[in-house]
């Protein structure tokens, strides 16, 4: 082999690279001091981009396609060199190949809650993680502010420094979207665009964007969650006073069926019944009174009503509870025939309910009427 022979063996004729991984975002052509061949073929595929270096000065980029390395295609390089008659001999450069397909392996979430203000809650703390992908749009712009003359700029090498941005967006993103935390899970994607364009606008001084950004969770404290659950149970049962007629049912059914006689089971019966009015008639104090207090603060305590001086009776008219009346109010009833001897009556500390004509403090209300014909 002739001198010729040999020194051309040592020119460079095809530049070219085929990634074999997956985690290399810039690649260093191997020169090894060989000189690129004038008229060399340079072949760019696919989701890469190829940038020249001369003397450390970025020279040309080239896209996707296959090339004829030439001065007529390398106008910036031929600058540089100062071939102004097309010379075709070979010259240095430095090839970088740079990765602009998108990168999906990255992970994110929040080291620590996030506190946000929620209008129904408060002051709340969330946590948040999902994932995120990123893409070269900029190769130029990459090459001088990261990766440098680095031979293998890998995905590794700017995964923290990422991550440390997506949390940082994190918050202001959640803060601007003004969304309940109770609708926060439907509104993953609403969150997920604005983090991504928020992300994007950061990593644009490095030439990188964030195609795609997505919320897998949003979770909330523990306490929260409790809340939350019992605000839907209590949403299942609906109607309260339905609900305590249901469960004094069950109750009643229940004593029935353990062998403790009509009297335990009317006993439970009249209790829940006087729990009731009890409850409708504080109810409905409540509502008659006007709002001396402002929102949000407790009316100060207030002494004890006084104990009452005459029995309170309750009376079963018409199959209905009916009551509480006090003596007057039962004599009336007597007059208008609305209470009989057969009518049921029960008061506080009375064992069940009881005909009126059977009680003693009731029973000399009929004194003056003669009772039933047989």
């Amino acid at each position: 082999m002739g001198l010729f022979d040999s020194l051309r063996g040592e020119l460079i004729d095809i530049i070219e690279w085929t990634d074999d991984s997956r985690d290399t975002i810039v690649w260093r052509f191997p020169r090894h001091d060989n000189e690129i061949k004038m008229n060399a073929k340079l072949v760019v595929r696919e989701s890469q981009a190829a940038v020249f270096i001369n003397e450390g000065q970025l020279a040309d980029v080239f896209a996707p396609g296959t090339y004829t390395l030439e001065t007529r295609n390398l106008p910036i390089l031929s600058t540089l060199k100062g071939w102004k008659y097309g010379f075709d001999s070979p010259f240095k450069a430095e090839v970088y190949f740079v990765n602009t397909r998108q990168f999906t392996d990255f992970k994110w979430g929040t080291k620590n809650p996030v506190l946000v203000r929620d209008p129904e809650f408060g002051a709340v703390r969330i946590r948040a993680f999902g994932a995120y992908a990123i893409r070269v749009i900029d190769p130029a712009t990459l090459l001088r502010e990261a990766s440098g003359t680095d031979a293998q700029f890998r995905t590794d090498e700017i995964e923290t420094w990422l991550r440390e941005k997506v949390i940082g967006a994190f918050a202001p993103a959640i803060a601007s979207a003004r969304i309940p935390v109770l609708d926060m899970a439907i509104h993953q994607d609403q969150i997920g665009d604005q983090l991504k364009s928020a992300i994007s606008e950061k990593l644009a001084p490095l030439g990188l964007e964030v195609p795609s950004f997505t919320i897998s969770n949003i979770s909330l404290p523990k306490e929260v969650e409790e809340a939350i659950d019992k605000r839907a149970s209590m949403g299942m049962v609906g109607d309260l006073g339905a609900y305590t007629q249901f469960q004094a049912a069950n109750a009643l059914q229940d004593a029935a069926q353990s062998g403790g006689g009509a009297a335990d089971a009317m006993s439970l019966g009249a209790g829940m019944a006087m729990g009731n009015q009890m409850a409708a008639n504080m109810a409905a104090h409540q509502a008659q009174q006007p709002a001396q207090y402002p929102a949000q603060q407790q009316p100060p305590q207030a002494a004890p009503p006084p104990l009452p001086t005459a029995p309170a009776w309750y009376l079963g008219i018409g199959g209905q509870q009916a009551g509480p009346f006090d003596v007057p109010a039962l004599q009336q009833k007597v007059a208008s025939g609305e209470l009989t001897r057969e009518t049921l009556a029960w008061k506080q500390g009375q064992a069940a309910w009881t005909p009126a004509g059977q009680i003693p403090e009731l029973s000399g209300l009929f004194g003056m009427m003669p009772p039933p014909l047989p």
